[in-house]
C-alpha cells in the first residue's frame, strides 16, 4: 500500500512510537525500582546499588545495541531484531519478578536478579538501535520533517517512561503505616514491567506489515541493511568486520585497555569491559578502510558528539540512582490526596485524551489503534461510574520516591511539541542552529538544573521541598530535548547506509559509558561519610551537586567551540 502524502507524519511513525512506548514503560518502570529494591529488600549498601548494580546494568543495556545493530545490518534486519529483543526483555522482567519473590534468600535473589538483568540488557540491545533506525527509513532523503519526527518519537515513547514508574512504582514501591518500605511489594512492580513488554512486542508484530513502510509503500527493516545499501560502490566495499587484521588489531587494543582499566584503574570487570569496548569499537569504525574521506569526516562528527553526550547522560541518569535516593531520604514527599477513585480514573482518561488530541494533529494514527483507544476510554469512564456508585475512595498520604522518575517525562510532554515547532520554524527561516550547537545548549541546561538544586540544599539540614526536584527535572528535560532526539537524527543523516544500525549502536555505546560512569559518580553520594573525586572532597549534598555543574559546564563550552569544526565536516547536513 502507498503512504498518502499529507502534511502529517505517516502512520508508521505512530506504530513505532507506540511500540517503543511499551518498551520504555518496561525499562523505566523497572529502573525506578532497581536501586530501591537492592537497598531496601536485599539490604545492600548505597554505593553497591548505584555503581555495581545500577551503573553496571544500565551500562550493559546501552552496550548491547552494538550487537543488535550488527545482527540487523549483517544478518536479520531490523524487524526480526526488534521482535527478538522484545521477547528477551519480557523474560528478563519475569526473572526480576522471580528474584523479588525470593528476596528473603538474599543469595538466591541476587543471583536470579543478575540473570534477569543480563537477559534484559541483551534484549535492549536487539530492540533499541533498530526501532530508532526505522524511524528515519519512513521518510525520503532530505525530508525536513526528520528532526521533528524524532522529537515526536521521543515524546511518544516518553509517555511510557512517564506511566511506567507510576504503575510499577505504585505497585512495587509501597510503605506501611509507619513509613517503612514493604519489600514484598517489589515483585508486582516487576510483573507490571513484564506485561508492558509483552504488549509492546505484540503490537509491533500485529501492525508492522501494514504500516511500517517507506514512502513508496515498501516494507522497511525486513532485509539486513547491508542489502539495502545502494548498488555499486557501497555494495562492493568491504565492511569493518571483513578485515580480520583490522578487527584483530583493535581487538588486541581493547584487550590491552581492559587490563589497564582493571589493574591500573582498579575498575570492576563490567566497567573495564564497557570502557575498553568503547575504545576498540571506536577505532574499528573510524579507521575502517572502506570509508571515503567525506564519510570518515562525518563519522568523526558522530563520535565527537557521542563523546560529549557521555557527560550529559552520566549526570542526567542520576535520576534513577542518587536522585531517587535523594527523593526518598531528603525530600518532603508528604502530599496527602483524598478523593474518589472515580475522579482519579477520569483524570487519567482526560490526560489520555489530551495526548491523543496532540498526537493526531501531528501524525496519522492507524484505525486499529483508534478503536482500541476508544474502547479504553469507554471502559475507563465505565469504571469511574462504578467506583462513584460504590463510593470507593482514593487516598495517598505521601508520594512514592519512585514516582519522581516520571517527572522528567511529564515535563517532556509539555515542552516537546514547543521545541519541535521551534526547530521547524527556525528551519523555515534558515536560522536553525546546527545539531552540535543544540547539543551544547542541552549541556548548559543540564548544568543549570544541578545549580538550582545545589542552591536548594545549601546549608539546609532537613528534607527540602519537592519543588527543587521539579525545577531540576524541568531544566534537564529542556536539555534532553536539545540533545537526545537531535542526536538520533544526526546519526541517521550522517551515517553511511551500510553502517546505519552499527553507528546507531555506537550512539548507544556512548550511553553505556555514560551510565557506568554515572553509576560511579552516583556512588559519590556522601550518605556514609565524605567521598572524593579527582582530589575534590564531597562532604554534603551541595558539594555533590556542584560536581555535576562543573562537569556539565566544561563539556558545554568545549562542544560549542568544536561545533564550528564539526559543521564543516557535516556539509549541508544541519
Amino acid at each position: 500500500m502507498n503512504q498518502p502524502v499529507t502534511g502529517k507524519h505517516p502512520k508508521g511513525l505512530f506504530v513505532l512510537s507506540f511500540t517503543e512506548m511499551w518498551e520504555r514503560f518496561s525499562y523505566y518502570g523497572m529502573r525506578a525500582l532497581l536501586v530501591l529494591y537492592v537497598t531496601n529488600a536485599l539490604m545492600m549498601k548505597d554505593d553497591h546499588a548505584q555503581d555495581n548494580v545500577y551503573g553496571s546494568y544500565t551500562g550493559l543495556a546501552f552496550l548491547t545495541p552494538l550487537l543488535g545493530g550488527y545482527f540487523a545490518d549483517r544478518l536479520w534486519g531490523n524487524r526480526r531484531s526488534i521482535i527478538t529483543g522484545g521477547i528477551l526483555m519480557a523474560i528478563g522482567q519475569f526473572l526480576m519478578f522471580t528474584s523479588a519473590s525470593f528476596y528473603t534468600d538474599v543469595s538466591l535473589a541476587n543471583t536470579i536478579m543478575w540473570v534477569g538483568l543480563i537477559v534484559l540488557a541483551l534484549g535492549t540491545g536487539f530492540f533499541k538501535p533498530n526501532i530508532s533506525t526505522m524511524v528515519g527509513q519512513l521518510y525520503p532523503k532530505g525530508d525536513k520533517r526528520l528532526d521533528s519526527a524524532y522529537t515526536i518519537f521521543y515524546m511518544c515513547f516518553n509517555l511510557g517512561a512517564f506511566i511506567g514508574p507510576l504503575i510499577c512504582g505504585g505497585l512495587g514501591n509501597r510503605y506501611d503505616d509507619s513509613g517503612k518500605v514493604i519489600p514484598e511489594a517489589f515483585k508486582w512492580g516487576f510483573m507490571a514491567a513484564a506485561v508492558a513488554m509483552i504488549l509492546g512486542t505484540l503490537t509491533f508484530i500485529w501492525l508492522k506489515n501494514k504500516y511500517v513502510v517507506d514512502p513508496q509503500g515498501n516494507g522497511i527493516g525486513i532485509l539486513p541493511n547491508k542489502l539495502n545499501s545502494k548498488a555499486g560502490e557501497e555494495a562492493q566495499r568491504e565492511s569493518t568486520g571483513s578485515s580480520l587484521k583490522h578487527v584483530a588489531l583493535w581487538g588486541l587494543i581493547a584487550l590491552g585497555m581492559f587490563l589497564v582499566f582493571r589493574n591500573l584503574g582498579k575498575l570492576d570487570y563490567i566497567g573495564s569491559f564497557i570502557f575498553s569496548i568503547a575504545i576498540g569499537v571506536s577505532g574499528l569504525i573510524i579507521f575502517d578502510s572502506s570509508l571515503t574521506p567525506t564519510e570518515r569526516g562525518r563519522v568523526l562528527v558522530i563520535f565527537i558528539a557521542a563523546f560529549f553526550i557521555v557527560f550529559f547522560w552520566a549526570a542526567f541518569e542520576q535520576a534513577g540512582s542518587s536522585l531517587t535516593l535523594f527523593a526518598e531520604r531528603n525530600t518532603r514527599r508528604n502530599y496527602p490526596v483524598n478523593t474518589q477513585m472515580g475522579t482519579a480514573i477520569l483524570f487519567i482518561v482526560a490526560l489520555g485524551f489530551l495526548m491523543y488530541f496532540i498526537l493526531q494533529r501531528m501524525m496519522e494514527i492507524p484505525g486499529e489503534l483508534k478503536k482500541i483507544f476508544a474502547a479504553m476510554a469507554i471502559g475507563g469512564i465505565a469504571f469511574a461510574i462504578i467506583y462513584y456508585i460504590k463510593g470507593t475512595p482514593y487516598v495517598l498520604n505521601e508520594i512514592p520516591s519512585s514516582w519522581f522518575n516520571s517527572v522528567n517525562s511529564m515535563w517532556l510532554f509539555l515542552t516537546a511539541p514547543v521545541l519541535s515547532a521551534l526547530w521547524q520554524w527556525l528551519g523555515k527561516h534558515n536560522i536553525e542552529p546546527s545539531s552540535p550547537k543544540k547539543q551544547s545548549l542541552g549541556l548548559v541546561f543540564l548544568a543549570l538544573g544541578y545549580l538550582l538544586i545545589a542552591y536548594g540544599v545549601k546549608d539546609v539540614m532537613e528534607p527540602v521541598s519537592m519543588l527543587w526536584l521539579l525545577g531540576l527535572y524541568f531544566l534537564h528535560t529542556v536539555g534532553e530535548l536539545c540533545l537526545s532526539p537531535i542526536g538520533l537524527s544526526l546519526v541517521n543523516k550522517l551515517a553511511p547506509a551500510r553502517f546505519t544500525s552499527v553507528l546507531m549502536g555506537v550512539w548507544f555505546l556512548s550511553n553505556a559509558v555514560a551510565n557506568k560512569f554515572g553509576g560511579k559518580l552516583g556512588a559519590l553520594l556522601p550518605s556514609q561519610g565524605p567521598t572524593h573525586f579527582l582530589g575534590y572532597q564531597i562532604n554534603n549534598l551541595y558539594d555533590f551537586f556542584m560536581l555535576f555543574v562543573v562537569i556539565s559546564g566544561i563539556a558545554a563550552a568545549l562542544l560549542f567551540l568544536l561545533s564550528f569544526w564539526m559543521e564543516k565536516r557535516m556539509g549541508d547536513v544541519k
